[in-house]
């Protein structure tokens, strides 16, 4: 495949590469979120960065690449976000609430990122597959939760045999169905779950079905 060579810059012009393929990203991010892998179209992206074509090429290599790249840079945010959590301080059930309102701000806050999830899952996730960048990608939230849950069965707290991908996705699963599906429930039964003043309820409730699992009394065999 040849190599394609940057573009002449503009006389008088300085182009920032790092802030040039930044902004690549974000409208790429949005694009893509909008019309799907299939829909997107680099003409577009190129049209809205105010760059070229044969530019975004260059920096990423081509469609493929730069859906890659930009599932990338989506899950990285997420991580960092992740490694920013401190819940140490406090309780094993304060601290499993505590996690599980920020996932929930987190997903209501980045509707594009559950876009970009749900369009790679239509793909059968064949680029996150064959990203070496994302596969060496570890979850600290995992961590987080693994260490909550030693405390909480270590102290008594919690009853329910759960491992921590397990529970990751039982707090995720109703994050993301809340952003995901919200057009369909809302069709189907009259509901916006993104409601403003329904907002509080669903994070709260969120947090009592979380915890009423890890804390239920479970009968003897």
């Amino acid at each position: 495949m040849a190599t394609v060579e940057e573009p002449t810059r503009p006389a008088g012009r300085i182009r920032d590469a790092a802030r040039t393929k930044a902004e690549i990203l974000d409208v790429a991010t949005q694009e893509f979120a909008r019309a799907g892998y299939t829909g997107a179209r680099v003409d577009e992206i190129a049209a809205r960065t105010r760059t070229t074509k044969r530019m975004i090429y260059y920096y990423f290599g081509g469609k493929e690449q730069l859906f890659t790249a930009v599932l990338e840079h989506a899950y990285s945010a997420i991580r960092q976000a992740e490694q920013e959590v401190d819940v140490d301080h406090l309780d094993p059930v304060a601290a499993i609430r505590r996690l599980a309102e920020l996932t929930f701000d987190h997903h209501e806050a980045h509707p594009d990122f559950i876009r970009l999830v749900a369009i790679e899952n239509i793909h059968e996730a064949e680029h996150i597959a064959a990203s070496e960048q994302l596969g060496a990608l570890n979850s600290p939230a995992i961590e987080v939760i693994r260490r909550i849950l030693d405390a909480g069965h270590a102290s008594g707290l919690f009853t329910a045999e759960i491992d921590a991908v397990d529970l990751h996705a039982m707090i995720s699963s109703f994050c993301f169905f809340r952003v995901s599906n919200r057009h369909t429930f809302g069709a189907l039964f009259g509901r916006d779950l993104v409601a403003a003043e329904q907002r509080e309820h669903y994070r709260i409730m969120l947090g009592d079905m979380v915890i009423a699992y890890l804390t239920a009394d479970r009968a003897e065999d």
